[in-house]
């Protein structure tokens, strides 16, 4: 399941480039990413598509909805009207909500993935499993000890190596 979201549903509802992450970016984003921190929109390169998003998420809420609403049409058409009706604010809520976490996992999802995709190119002999957190711990110690930019690959390289 996770693969298909990986490979039709996530391309489908994202544009990206095809420009590689500089490893400030990269680095900046992973840190963001193991904090927890919201990321839409601070991915470089990458833009969600809100219509094909909301399109994906009535399409996976049908999925589930109809064949619910099926099983108790008897049931619901003996409810009063008035019970129906906030029925229908609390699912109309309950949507909205299940979309901001669907949108927001999908966001996550994407910056996972871009994340690896440049980990393969700024530490190709590191695994990212392995090694994401320390580098977020050597990047807040890099900016603590302001180091600039030209110096911050030899710098993290340099304290993988020793540790």
């Amino acid at each position: 399941m996770l693969a298909f979201i990986d490979k039709t549903i996530i391309p489908f509802v994202t544009r990206s480039n095809d420009q590689p992450l500089l490893l400030r970016e990269l680095l900046e984003i992973n840190k963001n990413h193991d904090d927890g921190l919201k990321l839409e929109g601070k991915i470089p390169g990458l833009k969600l598509r809100i219509g094909r998003t909301i399109l994906v998420f009535l399409i996976l809420w049908n999925i589930i909805l109809l064949p619910l609403s099926l099983l108790f049409h008897k049931e619901l058409e003996k409810i009063d009207c008035h019970l129906l009706i906030i029925l229908a604010i609390l699912f109309t809520g309950m949507f909205f909500g299940t979309y901001m976490m669907f949108k927001e996992w999908l966001v996550d999802r994407m910056a996972t993935q871009r994340i690896k995709e440049a980990w393969q190119n700024h530490f190709p002999h590191f695994s990212y499993e392995k090694h994401h957190l320390q580098v977020t711990g050597l990047y807040r110690e890099a900016l603590d000890k302001d180091v600039p930019h030209k110096e911050l690959y030899l710098f993290m390289m340099n304290r993988l190596a020793e540790e």
